[in-house]
């Protein structure tokens, strides 16, 4: 008896200790005789809940994230929405389409692919450079004013002499007749086309140099589309024939998107055209207190007789 008593302890030792190391391995490999997990084939990308027009601001209840296959991610897709929350719109964004960086313009790429005209406009392109299309990074859902500019050569003064036979017409030189106004407000940009971006070449060890972008002074170009009624494209039409050159007649001066788009409700705002003078000398003499150039009157004596 005394014998099976302490057989049993010894069988009840033995299975304590093995118990005791199985838990030891699993407590130290936990995923011991789990089946390993498969590569991952879905993730979460920011999608638009609603319509999101071009110029609005992307608002937190028009975005979600929602969870696609890997393969059907869109190239720049955001995956999360305080990434986009507050940017611009730079194309219109469908219900349940992803959120990507061209959505809101973080990258420029060199070609326009599809213009979308809004009903009842038309859209007509603008060449402009760094000077006068605001350092050439105007982008798709700004809104720009139109400023056209007139070298004197456009408006000769004449001088009319009477004669007894033909009036005589003569230009008269040496006078400016240089003019600028602020012609149309508040155009709606649908599409913008820039050359491709060379690649940046990296900054070289210990020189301090940076391979971030920026914008460069350069004789970039830049080819802007507007929307327009047919009454504005005569407009930009004619002054892209008057101007000297290319880039002569017009510029370009962006406006905020707030001035057209309500920032609560993301509704268009009509707002009042502001009416200036334009430019011309006297205007900057009379009314800015640019000083004419002073007349000096010499007295010569006169011959004697």
């Amino acid at each position: 008896m005394k014998r099976s008593n302490r057989l049993v302890m010894l069988v009840g030792v033995f299975l304590a200790i093995v118990a005791f190391v199985g838990i030891l391995l699993l407590t130290q490999n936990p995923s011991r005789g789990e089946t390993p997990a498969g590569p991952k084939t879905t993730g979460n990308v920011v999608v638009a809940v609603t319509d999101i027009p071009l110029s609005t601001r992307i608002k937190a209840e028009q975005v979600t994230t929602k969870e696609v296959d890997l393969a059907a991610i869109s190239v720049g897709a955001f995956r999360d929405p305080s990434q986009v929350i507050g940017q611009i719109a730079r194309e219109t964004v469908g219900s349940g389409a992803q959120i990507t960086a061209s959505t809101v313009g973080a990258s420029q790429g060199g070609q326009i692919t599809n213009i979308q005209c809004p009903v009842n406009q038309r859209c007509i392109a603008v060449q402009v450079d760094q000077l006068t299309g605001v350092g050439a990074v105007i982008k798709t859902g700004d809104y720009v004013d139109m400023i056209l500019g007139l070298a004197g050569d456009q408006f000769p003064v004449v001088a009319i002499s009477p004669s007894t036979v033909d009036s005589t017409i003569t230009i008269v030189g040496g006078i400016n007749g240089t003019s600028v106004k602020v012609v149309l407000q508040g155009l709606q940009v649908m599409g913008t086309l820039l050359p491709p971006v060379a690649a940046t070449p990296e900054a070289s060890p210990g020189t301090g140099g940076t391979t971030a972008p920026g914008t460069a002074l350069s004789d970039i170009q830049e080819i802007v589309v507007l929307s327009v009624t047919a009454q504005q494209a005569e407009v930009i039409r004619f002054a892209q024939i008057s101007g000297a050159a290319p880039l002569g007649a017009i510029s370009l001066v962006l406006r905020s998107t707030d001035d057209f788009i309500d920032p609560i409700t993301n509704l268009p705002l009509v707002p009042v055209d502001v009416t200036t003078t334009g430019i011309i000398l006297k205007t900057l003499v009379d009314s800015y207190g640019v000083l004419p150039p002073e007349v000096i009157q010499a007295v010569l004596p006169s011959p004697a007789p």
